[in-house]
């Protein structure tokens, strides 16, 4: 079918499939069961996705009402961090008479697919977490009022951005080593592309480079446990002195940590400190419990809706990063005297 120059209208998918603008209607609204026959409910979405139809919103609503519905959009790496961002996220919605759909994009952090046969003709809005504005094209397209939580705020494509202080919470993390007087470091880091990750790395780096005498190796791990065991072990039976602490990028990888350092007879925090972030349930599941920087997944879920709703109104969202908390337990102590 030939593309037309101008925006095509209901009326055009109607002539391409071959039937009327009421059963173009009833297909494209979800509608059509019990009405028109399958056969051309697939006629109807195959000559709308061709000629790129995309309903006129403001038409629709004006008939039917907001929808009050926002999806939210997270990496199919999805953990309990991001069962609290939806928590957050659900319960300033209902407060708002909005309903709330999670999303953990099948793509993970790369282009999210439109999860509706048109996400723009069933949303109101979209938040998505640790994900590139970029990725989510086929949902938002030009129409969506977007918001993005922890992501680079110069990289959002002008969306409004709702971020924890990660910054903050490793300069705390590097401080509270530095203080223990740790000086040989190794960063297991999240083999993810994600701006959260490149923070962290850039922070522990600076803090590091700050004080004389220090040294910081990398080691890259998927985030799992079985990856972070394998990056950890390999990295501390590698020549050249032995890290006395092991930073890790989340929870999960310090709980892999662990099973390295048992698996070469070393004890934590005897031999080896190590540290997390995120503050899951698994850091005092773990034995001794993890000295890692609390994230607060509820309230940035809340503060991210928040934003959205403001959005939506027209207002300009509150400014400033969420504040995070070290918690100080029982894998980190000062390094042994050699």
């Amino acid at each position: 079918m030939a593309r037309s120059s101008t925006r095509p209208t209901s009326r055009d998918v109607a002539q391409a499939a071959g039937v009327s603008q009421a059963a173009v209607s009833l297909v494209l609204g979800d509608k059509w069961r019990g009405r028109v026959s399958e056969a051309t409910a697939e006629r109807v979405r195959e000559a709308a996705r061709e000629l790129d139809y995309r309903p006129n919103l403001a038409a629709r609503n004006l008939r039917l009402g907001r929808t009050r519905t926002v999806l939210l959009v997270v990496p199919a790496l999805t953990t309990e961090f991001f069962a609290g961002v939806y928590t957050g996220a659900a319960r300033v919605a209902a407060e708002h008479g909005f309903g709330v759909v999670l999303y953990p994009s099948p793509e993970g952090i790369g282009p999210a697919r439109d999860p509706f046969a048109s996400a723009q003709a069933a949303l109101d809005g979209v938040l998505a977490s640790s994900m590139a504005a970029d990725a989510l094209d086929a949902i938002r397209g030009e129409a969506l009022p977007l918001v993005m939580l922890d992501s680079d705020p110069a990289g959002s494509l002008g969306a409004a951005t709702v971020n924890l202080d990660i910054a903050d919470g490793v300069r705390r993390l590097t401080g509270h080593l530095l203080d223990l007087g740790h000086r040989r470091v190794l960063h297991l880091a999240a083999d993810v592309p994600s701006w959260t990750f490149e923070v962290r790395a850039r922070e522990l780096a600076a803090c590091l480079a700050a004080v004389p005498g220090t040294e910081v190796r990398t080691a890259r791990a998927p985030i799992s446990i079985e990856g972070a065991l394998a990056a950890t072990e390999a990295a501390l039976t590698a020549p050249g002195p032995r890290p006395t602490a092991v930073v890790c990028d989340d929870d999960k990888l310090a709980a892999g940590a662990y099973k390295a350092l048992r698996r070469l007879g070393l004890r934590v925090p005897d031999d080896v400190s190590v540290t997390g972030v995120d503050d899951l349930g698994l850091a005092t599941a773990i034995d001794p419990e993890l000295t890692t920087v609390r994230l607060d997944a509820e309230l940035f879920g809340e503060r991210g809706m928040r934003a959205l709703l403001a959005v939506l109104e027209g207002r300009e969202p509150e400014s400033g990063d969420i504040p995070v908390e070290l918690v100080v337990r029982g894998s980190t102590a000062p390094p042994r005297t050699p």
